[in-house]
């Protein structure tokens, strides 16, 4: 494995199963899970990184406005909050279990956060347990498991500090 790999948007899964090569040992959705792209700055040889970005949201409000006697339109807009980039560490391919999406939905499951049958399969429920079970324990806002949240489920080693 390279460095600079991260893992594909989440509902990118669904269009590159046809694509991926399993990595040796593993399902093919953990190898639907990743992708080549660049790291953030400063990350370590051989990390996988998947960039998670969450637009800005922005108001518009329209009004009329009294002018000379009639009225006139103005419309503007403000940033009620700015576009936000937020980089996520997940395991690497080869670090994932045999069968990875399915032991996925049974960790879940087990602890109550997932309800969907176990299908093997990164659909959308399970995306959607992922990002509750890792915004509840204040992790990241998103549907890509991050190796903090596998390593909490049990589903890869646990780094040692070195």
């Amino acid at each position: 494995m390279t460095a600079g790999r991260r893992a594909m948007p989440w509902a990118a899964l669904a269009l590159a199963a046809g694509c991926a090569q399993a990595p040796e040992g593993g399902d093919r959705a953990a190898a639907d899970l990743f992708s080549g792209a660049v790291a953030p700055a400063g990350a370590a040889e051989g990390t996988c990184w998947h960039r998670a970005t969450r637009p800005a949201l922005v108001e518009t409000v329209t009004e009329q406005v009294a002018v000379d006697g009639g009225f006139r339109t103005e419309t503007r807009q403000r940033i009620l909050r700015e576009r936000e980039v937020t980089w996520i560490e997940p395991p690497c391919p080869e670090e994932l279990p045999p069968d990875f999406a399915a032991s996925l939905q049974r960790a879940l499951a087990a602890r109550g956060a997932y309800d969907g049958p176990i299908t093997g399969r990164l659909d959308a429920a399970t995306g959607a347990a992922v990002r509750r079970w890792q915004v509840a324990r204040s992790g990241p806002d998103s549907a890509v498991p991050s190796r903090a949240m596998l390593e909490a489920l049990g589903l890869v080693p646990v780094r040692r500090a070195d």
